[in-house]
């Protein structure tokens, strides 16, 4: 700050700091302006009893003050995860994933970062699993399975960088599950393709579903489509070495003893 140069007589100074002296107490007897910081927070606890409260819209458009008005700060990105988190279960799956994606772009060093990474796994992946309802008449494996993509790779990020967070069992537990519905998925669009006569395709994703998910249950019946698929595209070669990694991994597999029949609907088939 450049420091005042004083021209003139003493009695200029004098006067100003008279002055000086009278804005200074007109500013002590002025009622004093609520703080921006304070503001944001009075807001934010307005916000927290509507969401407790079940009001949620009121609530998104508070928390949207709250995040204009702190931006940057702890607060500001919290009001943002809990934008997110309202959007998700008012049924808004989409503006909530928008709301997770701008926080991670914008707070990438966050110490609330392993919970959007978590916050962003959870609504894919109960969008994987749809309404219960819908469970009841379709099976899982026969969904479409890019949310359940999406769930795994947000669960994975949040494993690989932060493996001490508190989410991080949870969000393996998670994985587990998404494993074997996306093995599932390939071994349904295997076992479609075989009924149809597609027997090229058929092994393809059935080899792609021993690849990729080995360690999943589901192998055991990809496994025996290719057995299934290489006799009927009569490549017994191929056949016989997939009856042997079948016999090898799942030697009480109940498939053994069908050689090359159709195989049974599986039991988890029935979830």
């Amino acid at each position: 700050m450049r420091r005042p140069i004083w021209r003139g007589t003493w009695r200029l100074a004098l006067v100003s700091l008279v002055a000086v002296a009278l804005q200074l107490a007109g500013c002590a007897s002025a009622p004093k302006d609520e703080s921006v910081e304070t503001t944001a927070e009075r807001l934010y606890k307005e916000a927290r009893e509507d969401m407790l409260g079940g009001t949620f819209e009121r609530a998104i458009k508070t928390l949207e003050r709250v995040e204009s008005l702190a931006a940057g700060s702890l607060l500001g990105q919290q009001a943002l995860l809990d934008t997110a988190y309202i959007r998700w279960r008012s049924g808004e799956r989409t503006e909530g994933l928008a709301a997770i994606d701008r926080f991670i772009k914008l707070n990438p060093s966050s110490p609330a970062l392993d919970y959007a990474l978590y916050l962003r796994g959870v609504i894919n992946f109960n969008d994987s699993l749809g309404l219960l309802g819908n469970l009841a008449r379709q099976d899982l494996s026969e969904r479409d399975q890019s949310a359940s993509r999406e769930s795994f790779q947000s669960f994975k990020q949040l494993v690989d960088q932060f493996p001490q967070s508190r989410y991080a069992p949870d969000a393996k537990a998670r994985m587990n599950f998404v494993i074997n519905s996306l093995a599932n998925y390939e071994v349904h669009v295997a076992r479609y393709y075989f009924r149809r006569g597609a027997y090229v395709a058929a092994a393809a994703r059935a080899q792609q579903a021993v690849v990729e998910y080995q360690q999943s249950p589901a192998a055991e019946e990809a496994l025996h489509i290719m057995m299934q698929s290489y006799d009927k595209l009569q490549l017994a070669g191929l056949r016989d070495d997939a009856e042997r990694v079948l016999r090898k991994n799942f030697p009480n597999s109940s498939f053994l003893g069908l050689g090359t029949a159709l195989a049974p609907k599986p039991w988890w088939r029935f979830w």
